[in-house]
């Protein structure tokens, strides 16, 4: 995620699509309809005075609304300082929903950015453009105080039967899960982060796969919940990295192009960092691949 948290890339392509429609096709159903999408060019709209609609999933550090309605995080801290170039007179208005009616509801015209730290990956590259990656982060599991079960990572879930881990809907944990061979009845899906986190302290689950970014703020909030080490997945003999950006509808070329040519000069500068660093974004975590690579592999 991001979120996700997050759907992040993962393993063999044909197997990763098969999952990931799988997951979304879930995510759907729980969306609900969307709406049409505008015919006005989004950034003419924006560049008019009016508001850049993002939606974010409530997941940490990424993104999420506070109680008085403004949006903060990595991702809408970012779009809020590319805004003030490409378009001054707008501003940010942040809705937040399940991390799985993202993709549905920016193809739907509800909003115009994804700006939740959406993992880029081949699969979700066919459905949105995407920006420029903006980081890259490991793996993690949220579990109960001490670890009792001895979670480290997904290899070693799928090989102890009793070992159960909690996923939320539309993420690439799920792929994950799946290219590990964790059966469906070890591995619930949960529309939320909360919801999943609840499943975990009721003991319905005995981990829930998430960023280590995501693991670690749920940990430091929760005494009732621990961290485990981040990691990096190893599918088909590959080491599995998350790189998080911005999405875009397709048809929304002039905005993205616009967006990405203001992300250029940004990322990577004291500013950037001064301004992720309060989320627990370094300089270490600055992405070494680019969108082409991401939605090609």
């Amino acid at each position: 995620m991001p979120l996700g948290g997050s759907e992040k890339s993962a393993a063999p392509r044909s197997t990763r699509r098969a999952g990931f429609a799988l997951a979304a096709g879930l995510a759907v159903g729980l969306a609900g309809a969307t709406a049409p999408a505008t015919a006005q060019d989004t950034l003419e709209r924006v560049r008019s005075g009016e508001p850049l609609r993002i939606g974010v999933a409530n997941e940490r550090p990424y993104a999420w609304v506070e109680e008085n309605g403004r949006a903060t995080g990595e991702a809408p801290e970012i779009a809020r300082q590319v805004l003030s170039e490409i378009a001054p007179e707008s501003r940010i208005k942040a809705s937040a929903m399940d991390f799985g009616a993202l993709i549905p509801r920016l193809q739907g015209g509800e909003i115009d950015v994804i700006a939740a730290g959406m993992f880029i990956t081949p699969a979700r590259c066919a459905q949105v453009a995407f920006s420029e990656p903006t980081y890259v982060v490991g793996e993690a599991f949220a579990v109960r105080r001490g670890n009792p079960a001895g979670v480290t990572d997904y290899r070693a879930i799928s090989e102890q039967e009793s070992v159960r881990v909690g996923l939320i809907a539309g993420t690439v944990e799920y792929n994950y899960a799946l290219v590990t061979g964790i059966p469906a009845d070890r591995a619930p899906l949960y529309r939320s982060f909360d919801k999943a986190i609840e499943a975990l302290k009721a003991g319905e689950v005995e981990a829930v796969g998430l960023t280590s970014l995501t693991a670690q703020g749920i940990a430091a909030a929760d005494p009732e919940i621990d961290a485990t080490e981040q990691f990096f997945p190893v599918l088909d003999g590959q080491e599995v990295k998350g790189y998080g950006g911005f999405a875009f509808r397709k048809e929304d070329q002039a905005l993205r192009q616009a967006f990405d040519a203001a992300l250029k000069d940004f990322l990577g500068s004291e500013a950037h960092w001064q301004l992720v660093e309060p989320f627990g974004f370094t300089p270490e975590m600055a992405a070494d691949r680019t969108v082409e690579e991401l939605c090609a592999r």
